[in-house]
Order: C-alpha cells, then structure tokens, then sequence
C-alpha cells in the first residue's frame, strides 16, 4: 500500500522524534509528527474503494499480426461520484493507459483504447487495473475490475495459388497409384494377382492380352499439401525469420484449404492441424498457427514428414539448406516438394525431384511461388 516514499518517510520520521524528545528540541518532533501524519493521511487517501461495473469488448477478436485491434471499456459507476481515474488494462506482458473520465453516481462512460498487435499469439487483456495515489505519492493502492478476454493475433498471410501436383485427375476425383484401395473410382487395369477378387476381372481385356486383367479401384481424393514448419530454436537465431517462416506457412495452407484441398501442418513436435479442404477450414489453420512457437528439444522437420502418409504436395520451410538433403531423400513418397528458405545465408542448389524458392518477405514470397506454379 505505501510507496518506497511513504515507507521512506515512516522509517526516517521515527528516529527523527526520538532525536528530537531526547535532545529537547520540538522542531524535529514536530517534523516527524508532520511525516506521520502525513503518511496516515495517505493511507486513508487510497482507501476508499470505487464501485465500478467494467465490460470489455475487443474488435475484432482475430486480427493478423499488425493489424489494428482496439479495446472498449463500458465503466458504470454504481457508488458516489468518482473523479477522473487513471488506469491501465494488461495486454499480455503489456500494459496499456487508459484514461477514465469523472463519473457521477449511476452514469457510464465508454473508453477506446487501441491494443498492441505487433507480435503473433494468444494475448490476454485485463482486468482493468485502477490505480489510485495520494498527491504526494506516499501511499498506492491497485484494484481489478472486469473479466480478461483473449485476443488472437494471428499470422499474417499474402494470396498464393494452388501449385499442380503433377497428379492425374478423374471425372470423380484425383487418382494415384498412392491413392487407397478402394472400392469406388476406377484407377487403371492390372494383372491379376492370388486375392484379387473375381469380380473385378476385366474379361474383354483379359481375352485380348491373353492374360488375368483386373480393374484397380481406389478411394478418389484431393491430394493433400503438407506444410511443415522447422521449430528447433537454434535453426532461427532471430525471431523475426521464424514469425516470417510462420507467415509462409499460413499462407500456403490457407491457399490450399481455401482452393478446398485437403491441408496438414507438422512441425518437429508433431501435427498442428488437418484438414479435409474449403474455406470453413481457413479459421481453424490461422487459429492453429497462432499458438505455434520454436521449442527445445524438438525434432527435425524432416523427421515429421516420414510419419505421415505419402501423396500430394509437401511444402518444407527452414532458413537454411541443411535438410535439403533428407528432403530429398523422401521425394519418392510425395508428388512434389518445395523447400521455401526464409533469408538464407547463401544460394543453394536443388536437388533432383526437389524445388527450392528463397524469400525474404510475403511479396517475394508470392513472387517466388508464382514462379513455380508456372515451372514444368
């Protein structure tokens, strides 16, 4: 409650009487009354609790990271009338002044206030703290008022389109020969092999060949883009690379889920989001990547990759080329890989089966993306 002033002044009025009744001499008692006193006052300056009603409203409650948001605060005064206040409302790690007007009994006032949006994250705002001080600043009292709510500062993204996976399409749907075994779309004719359903042999072809044909049936599907993100902290010594490797990453899923293919995120820890495709799935990637941070003792990108299913297009973001090689190494199992390199330190070249874009922010990155859409 007191301040290190207040404290101050209480601890050197004390010696300060005792001086001065042992030396006979009032006028230091008189100071060191004048401190007590003063102190006391102080105190029950700050005492008196103000009956505040507080309701927040953030807009919006989703922003992309530097995007402007602000805070509302509807004050209702339900005791006697209070001068003006000064207050701060918490967002995050935070604080942020908020200036509240003289209230009379029973009235209300509406106070704005613009919230900082300048790094990604789930950010908490409140309760309003009311803080109120003696004019000589010896005594400090804060008291909350109000229910914290949270805002998503979520990626920031720039359009890409869809890249081709180099996958062959049917009336029905993409088909592969990595598409499931299926019962309903017709992929191609195969030999018969011990098994195979009787049903399903091809006689026309078989009389003609001489040979067992049967047709192969799969599961008719969008291919899928995998985006993973590479999350070991020392693979990003500045932290702005890895908000602009994030920023990559959402906007790559949200051009595929909004194309309404099927989109995965992964990083070393493992999954951050799947989903089937449309642009319903848009929030849930951008809400997902909010959350996501570097963290010790994470896996590699790479090794993310070798626990998913094969098929569609994977999409790699790191700074450097140092998983260019065990990238490649996993080409076989996807229709096409692209590494994006978030400010690399030197050009690298790329290895077979294996596109490789360097960026330095979202317009070189759709810059860059452009360029391979339009590759063969």
């Amino acid at each position: 409650m007191l301040t290190p002033l207040g404290w101050g002044t209480a601890a050197a009025s004390v010696p300060l009487y005792a001086a001065g009744w042992w030396l006979g001499y009032p006028e230091p008692a008189v100071l060191a009354v004048a401190g007590l006193a003063a102190v006391g006052a102080a105190a029950l300056w700050t005492l008196p609790r103000p009956k505040l009603e507080v309701r927040r409203e953030i807009a919006p409650t989703r922003v992309e990271r530097g995007r402007p948001a602000v805070g509302v605060l509807h004050v209702t005064n339900k005791g006697r009338g209070v001068r003006g206040l000064s207050a701060e409302d918490a967002a995050g790690a935070t604080p942020v002044a908020v200036d509240v007007p003289r209230l009379r009994s029973g009235g209300t006032r509406t106070v704005t206030y613009r919230l900082p949006t300048a790094r990604r994250g789930e950010i908490p705002v409140g309760p309003l703290r009311l803080v109120r001080a003696d004019p000589l600043r010896l005594a400090r009292r804060v008291r909350e008022y109000g229910t914290p709510q949270i805002l998503l500062v979520r990626p920031r993204t720039v359009r890409l389109g869809l890249l081709p996976s180099g996958r062959a399409h049917h009336l029905e749907g993409p088909t592969s020969d990595r598409s499931p075994a299926g019962t309903a779309t017709f992929h191609a004719l195969r030999e018969y092999v011990i098994g195979d359903e009787l049903r399903h042999i091809h006689w026309k072809s078989s009389a003609r060949t001489g040979t067992l044909m049967v047709r192969q049936l799969v599961d008719a599907s969008l291919p899928t883009t995998t985006v993973v993100l590479e999350a070991r902290p020392g693979s990003w010594p500045a932290p702005d690379d890895f908000e602009l490797a994030v920023d990559a990453a959402a906007s790559v899923a949200v051009g595929a889920a909004s194309a309404s293919f099927p989109v995965r995120i992964l990083t070393g820890d493992g999954q951050v989001a799947d989903t089937r495709g449309g642009p319903d799935d848009v929030e849930v990637l951008l809400d997902r990547l909010t959350s996501v941070q570097t963290r010790e003792g994470a896996r590699s990108a790479v090794d993310a990759v070798r626990r998913v299913r094969a098929g569609g297009s994977l999409v790699v973001i790191t700074p450097d080329d140092a998983e260019l090689g065990r990238v490649a190494a996993v080409r076989g199992r996807f229709d096409r890989i692209v590494v994006l390199r978030v400010r690399p330190s030197a050009p690298a070249a790329a290895p077979p089966g294996v596109q490789v874009a360097d960026f330095a922010d979202l317009d070189a990155l759709a810059e860059a993306w452009r360029r391979l859409g339009s590759a063969r």
